[in-house]
């Protein structure tokens, strides 16, 4: 008996793409209209803890490679939303935080996220989305 070859589309890595593809696009789509996109939103929400942290940590944080993020995070400078810090611990680092502005834009920008978010726990119902959500914690 000849085992049938298995689509591409009943690959995991598959799934996994086509729903990340689809959850981005509708949060880019959310997020542009205030004027961001999903890197510079990941580092806000990162940096909304008041936790100082490092570009390195951040970099890890937002899931973004540290040329990537010295880029973005220059742009970000550059519009008001965050200020870099030399840190009091070690003068070498320097850390970044929101400036009054990127706080109040975050306190907007949050809405829609959450809003997101909701969607997608109502689409899968709570218990799903949370097994959901441990699942592909466990594959990060």
């Amino acid at each position: 008996m000849t085992k049938e070859p298995m689509t591409f589309e009943r690959h995991l890595s598959y799934a996994l793409e086509a729903a990340h593809r689809t959850v981005s696009t509708s949060l880019a789509a959310r997020l542009k209209a205030h004027g961001l996109q999903i890197p510079a939103w990941r580092v806000m929400e990162c940096l909304d803890s008041d936790e100082r942290l490092t570009m390195g940590e951040l970099a890890r944080r937002a899931l973004l490679n540290p040329p990537a993020l010295s880029k973005l995070v220059d742009r970000m400078v550059s519009e008001g939303l965050v200020h870099r810090q030399i840190s009091a611990v070690d003068q070498r680092q320097v850390n970044l935080l929101l400036t009054n502005l990127g706080r109040r834009r975050m306190l907007q920008i949050r809405e829609d996220a959450e809003d997101q978010n909701r969607a997608l726990v109502e689409l899968l119902d709570s218990k799903n989305g949370e097994t959901l959500r441990k699942l592909l914690s466990k594959l990060a």
